[in-house]
């Protein structure tokens, strides 16, 4: 829907208007109930778990009779006493939900033992008291050490166009470099956490912050020994979740189901924050390696690229995220001759999972430095050589390494408007003078796009489901398999629902999303969250107007033209009916007033085998262009001016399509510049709190930020109103900070060199370089 077509008397919160989110006001009161929140049943019993302190060895003797015997205890488990399957991992085994005596031990802080106690204080305090033992056993900790040894968690995958090898030579010039790319803690605001109450005939109701309440479900019920139908997974709302609670909120579920069934009372588990840091899976840390090949302008002619994600101790989600890596390691280029190679290298720490983008900033980050030095190397503007390398259908440059086809070339018209918005141009010049007459203080400055697949790229992922139920007073309940996490997806299918019966959204109450009112749901994830809840719930809003069209033609013998529906409102022929008098007429002529609605996305296939297909229904594009001003002689540095333009196609809700393009973008700059990741030699994680590990607060947030939705670009696709993802492409706008970083302390050596700056770029990175460039100089 054209939001320049919205009638004055559409309906209230319909789609295409700039609704509130559902729970603004409840976040910021403190009304709004998180599972912890929430009125647990008499007796809850509080969960905890015992976690190892080595990296890597056997665990050679657990004693846990002091714990059996703390003060509040009422049960201890271990490995042996679960009664149904060990192995939790989502796609491929190596997750095992506890590790036992004789078993050996992938990272420090694995999970041994769990506690149920009639005290949270009491559960943590009784963690303590065990007393294990190991023996140790060599680790690998890094991406290298990983290497090495030849040590992966799932084999190498391989995509390749041409002859990458053959045209590097001939290529008028050619660079080679590597990059290491940090990870990234979700650091949601609500932790982990879960509520199991047992039910009557061995049911089991589970309240989970969780992305994933089918997986959750599955998963509890094969722990369990039963059938699905005993499992209930229940989730109201996250606070956050980032792709953290995609398959790592399984775990703690688990354990407090096994416990509620053996006590037989409800148990909640929810972990510390820093438990919650040691125990669950980040970002994928990345190494990446190329050699390129150019000509005199800067545009790609070949590349060979090697792509290392760093996996931890088990393949959990990485096989899909070192793809989609592999697949955005293009980001908004054609690469003619190329060659890339993603490796799933395993190290004895957490698992890495799911984070917001999923591989994909990864891949971008490696191919916008590939960008960048071949700027430096031929002395140009880096938009320079951006432009010059975008997709186009002229020359038939609008085809990915892996075979689909760039079918809406959105980003050079869209570059071309920021880079006019923004001044670019003037501004680059101020900075070069700028730069020329300070020697301490140095600006920098970068344009980067984003080009993001959107659909998940298992291809039986891409489907939703939806349930509607109208009642007789005209009110709506409307539920979904989406999750809510804070990103408004619950908002944006209440306003699809709004504009398809042209009611008020007032009128409509989204309910917790159950795995008993929609069945075998897909995570909330890959940005699809709203194209393929919002498409179900069109399709069941859709049959009931249907429904209740055909039953005024029948009943009052008139054609579906005559039959209206306006903002609360329904026609038929010269009678008006309030939209709650209609739903309670048809319910007394026995009109069904429920109905469901499914859909599943076209178009999408990929084969592994020859590594081409089409993994994603569209694109989404957008380009930010950041200013930055470092200190040289202490590495500081501040983002003193962000302008972005993105396309959300028809935005369903302009006023959280732009909060979403904000958020992501601040947290995809703490990724890139202050968000570090640490472990010891002894493979500890030393990053275990806010005091350790910096995400971005308000005073980071650029003081001058600037967004604009692209206007006129509805979807190419048939998504819901034409409307386009906006989930996670925002976050690879934050690009921008890192590479404009980068600009400044090129200037040091006028822009001649591609100055070695990995991610996080510090302060302290930042000041190693600038001395690198300096020692290099004299």
């Amino acid at each position: 829907m054209d939001k320049s077509n919205i009638q004055k008397d559409a309906p209230v919160g319909a789609a295409g208007q700039g609704v509130v989110h559902e729970s603004a006001a409840k976040h910021v009161s403190g009304e709004a109930v998180y599972i912890d929140d929430m009125m647990a049943p008499q007796g809850t019993l509080h969960a905890y778990v015992g976690l190892s302190t080595i990296a890597h060895g056997v665990v050679s003797s657990m004693s846990l009779a002091a714990v059996r015997n703390a003060p509040g205890v009422i049960d201890v488990i271990t490995r042996d006493d679960v009664p149904g399957i060990i192995d939790i991992g989502p796609v491929f085994p190596g997750d095992p939900l506890m590790v036992g005596l004789g078993d050996t031990v992938e990272f420090h802080g694995q999970v041994l033992f769990a506690v149920a106690a009639t005290s949270y204080a009491e559960a943590r305090r009784a963690v303590r008291l065990a007393k294990v033992e190991y023996t140790s056993l060599p680790a690998c900790l890094s991406i290298e050490d990983g290497l090495a040894a030849e040590s992966f968690v799932r084999p190498a995958h391989y995509q390749r166009r041409g002859d990458a090898q053959s045209a590097l030579p001939k290529a008028p010039h050619r660079v080679q470099g590597e990059l290491q790319i940090g990870g990234q803690e979700q650091m949601y605001l609500e932790g982990q956490v879960s509520l199991c109450v047992p039910e009557e005939d061995g049911g089991m109701l589970v309240y989970s912050s969780t992305q994933n309440p089918t997986e959750g479900q599955k998963l509890v019920a094969e722990v369990l020994g039963v059938d699905l139908h005993q499992v209930t997974v229940d989730t109201r709302r996250m606070g956050g979740a980032f792709g953290g609670k995609e398959t790592h909120a399984n775990q703690w579920a688990c354990l407090a189901a096994i416990l509620a069934r053996r006590t037989g009372r409800a148990v909640k588990l929810r972990l510390a924050r820093g438990d919650d840091m040691r125990a669950t899976g980040k970002r994928h840390h990345f190494l990446s390696r190329y050699d390129v090949g150019f000509d005199h302008e800067g545009q790609i002619q070949a590349l060979d690229l090697m792509l290392a994600g760093g996996c931890g101790m088990s393949p959990d989600l990485s096989d899909a995220i070192v793809d989609r890596a592999m697949f955005h390691s293009d980001n908004a280029y054609y690469l003619p001759d190329v060659a890339i190679a993603g490796l799933r290298v395993k190290t004895h720490t957490v698992s890495n999972t799911a984070f917001r983008g999923f591989g994909g900033p990864q891949g971008m980050v490696a191919i916008e430095d590939v960008i960048d030095a071949i700027a430096r190397d031929r002395g140009l503007d880096p938009l320079d050589v951006r432009k010059r390398n975008l997709y186009s259908a002229k020359g038939n440059r609008n085809t990915t390494h892996y075979g689909q086809l760039v079918e809406q070339e959105v980003l050079p018209l869209l570059i071309e408007r920021l880079e006019k918005t923004s001044d670019y141009r003037a501004r680059r010049e101020s900075i070069r003078a700028f730069n020329a007459e300070n020697p301490v203080l140095r600006r920098g400055l970068a344009l980067t796009p984003v080009k993001f697949g959107i659909s998940f790229t298992v291809q039986h992922l891409n489907q939703a489901g939806a349930l509607i139920h109208v009642y007789t007073d005209g009110s709506i309940q409307l539920n979904h398999g989406g999750t809510e996490m804070g990103q408004g997806l619950y908002t944006k299918v209440a306003q699809v629902v709004a504009e398809e019966l042209q009611v008020d959204i007032e009128h409509i109450r989204c309910t917790a999303t159950r795995t008993d009112k929609i069945p075998n749901t897909s995570p909330t994830a890959a940005s699809s969250g709203s194209d393929i809840n919002g498409m179900a719930a069109l399709a069941a809003a859709r049959k009931i107007r249907k429904r209740l069209t055909v039953f005024a033609c029948e009943h009052f013998g008139v054609s579906e033209e005559s039959v209206q529906f306006s903002r609360n409102r329904i026609t038929v022929d010269d009678r008006i009916f309030s939209f709650a008098e209609f739903a309670n007429l048809a319910y007394h002529q026995r009109i069904s007033l429920s109905a469901t609605g499914f859909y599943r996305t076209p178009k999408i296939h990929y084969d592994r085998e020859t590594a081409s297909g089409r993994p994603f229904y569209y694109f989404a594009n957008g380009a930010a262009v950041s200013e930055v001003l470092v200190d040289t002689l202490t590495g500081e540095y501040r983002v003193e001016r962000v302008d972005i333009c993105h396309d959300v196609g028809n935005s369903l809700n302009p006023a959280i399509d732009i909060g979403q393009i904000e958020g992501g973008f601040v947290q995809g700059m703490g990724w890139l510049t202050s968000e570090e990741l640490a472990w010891d030699d002894n493979g500890r994680l030393t990053t275990v709190g806010p005091a350790t590990y910096k995400i971005p607060a308000i005073g980071d947030t650029p003081p001058i930020f600037n967004v604009e939705l692209l206007p006129d670009s509805p979807n190419a696709e048939a998504t819901i109103f034409r409307s386009k993802a906006v989930g996670e492409p925002p976050l690879m706008l934050a690009i921008s900070v890192w590479s404009a970083i980068r600009d400044a302390v090129a200037s040091l050596a006028d822009y001649r060199v591609h100055p070695s700056l990995d991610t996080p770029a510090t302060p302290e990175r930042v000041l190693l370089a600038c001395e690198a460039l300096r020692a290099e100089s004299r």
